[in-house]
């Protein structure tokens, strides 16, 4: 009982670990970051999780996440407008686990990404935008050497981030009356044109035979202040892009389907929290950014079958908001705007070699 309270507290924690600032939100706000599969939560043929099994030194994982983005939002506030700019993203995320042990794996991530965006506002056009964006490339290690005999575990990770992705796309547009290369908007960009760093933690525990409760999360530090790239923004202070801090939280329950015919699927329920700081925890925070926020509750399943593992989740926004950046601010003009989406579709596959 001490170790699975002490093993609770460290859940609680690891769950936390990646909040900073505000709470990755999806549409205009930038949501970059991976979710893995969460092998630990399937229940396997001996009683613990399907990933104590057996020992896979390398897993491949490719994750792909789709939304559209239309509801514009000041603040809390959800406002009609006649013209609603279409923000439409697909993002795919290529992960490699190699494990060099039980406890310990060298882990490494590259996005791709492929949006469009009707904008409204000079200047004025469709942009569309494909690309690879930011590579990471780090480590992760378990606090326990899997498995555990209370049935839990606590990781921790660090990733450095490489400047890989494109991060001043352009696109056909009308600005002034007449037809120029624009920058396109900050959420198409696949990079950010910066060096950085993610830590990030995940954790679970075993509450009754095949539940277990979990927690996930990661956060983006960004030490460089902006990019050079223009933004084509007219407001003092907003004439580049901001180079931005992003952070993302997963909390939950799993349950294991005992049914044999069905052994290997788990079901889930959870909130998810991600998004956007008006204020980076390290470096300044000037320049053009969209700050934002989105709660949504996080409904899932996974299914495991030999080597492969299937994740999908289907978070739905519950609560939004977009605050005010650091240049509004010192501006006094506090009714920065985005644009969000009502839901999102994650789906992950993984194969164990």
């Amino acid at each position: 009982m001490k170790n699975a309270r002490k093993l609770s507290s460290l859940i609680i924690i690891a769950a936390f670990a990646s909040l900073g600032g505000n709470a990755l939100a999806q549409g205009c706000v930038a949501a970059h970051s991976n979710q893995r599969a969460f092998d630990e939560l399937l229940p396997g043929d001996t009683g613990g999780p399907v990933s104590s099994n057996k020992l896979h030194n390398l897993t491949v994982d490719i994750g792909y996440r789709v939304f559209n983005s239309n509801k514009y939002f000041v603040g809390t506030n959800e406002i009609a407008r006649p013209s609603a700019i279409e923000n439409h993203q697909n993002i795919f995320d290529i992960g490699v686990e190699y494990r060099l042990s039980r406890r310990w794996s060298l882990i490494g991530d590259l996005p791709v990404f492929n949006g469009t965006r009707d904008q409204k506002y000079p200047p004025t056009g469709i942009f569309q935008v494909s690309g690879l964006g930011d590579m990471t490339i780090g480590a992760q290690a378990w606090i326990f050497r899997p498995p555990t005999e209370n049935g839990g575990n606590i990781a921790v990770s660090s990733q450095l981030k490489i400047p890989t992705g494109i991060d001043n796309a352009t696109g056909s547009a009308l600005y002034q009356g007449k037809i120029v290369k624009a920058t396109a908007d900050p959420s198409l960009q696949p990079g950010d044109g910066a060096w950085g760093f993610n830590v990030g933690s995940q954790a679970y525990q075993k509450l009754w035979p095949h539940a277990a409760a979990y927690g996930q999360g990661t956060y983006l530090f960004n030490p460089e202040d902006t990019n050079g790239v223009p933004s084509f923004r007219s407001q003092p202070g907003q004439g580049v892009i901001s180079v931005t801090d992003q952070y993302l939280y997963r909390l939950g329950v799993s349950q294991g389907i005992p049914a044999p015919k069905l052994r290997g699927l788990a079901l889930s329920f959870g909130v998810r929290g991600e998004g956007v700081p008006p204020h980076d925890l390290l470096g300044a925070s000037d320049g053009f950014r969209r700050p934002g926020f989105i709660l949504s509750i996080d409904p899932g399943l996974m299914f495991n079958y030999r080597r492969y593992t299937v994740a999908v989740n289907g978070p739905w926004a519950m609560y939004r908001d977009r605050p005010p950046s650091v240049p509004e601010l010192q501006n006094h003009t506090y009714n920065g705007d985005a644009f969000f989406a009502d839901y999102t579709v994650i789906a992950n596959i993984s194969h164990h070699f």
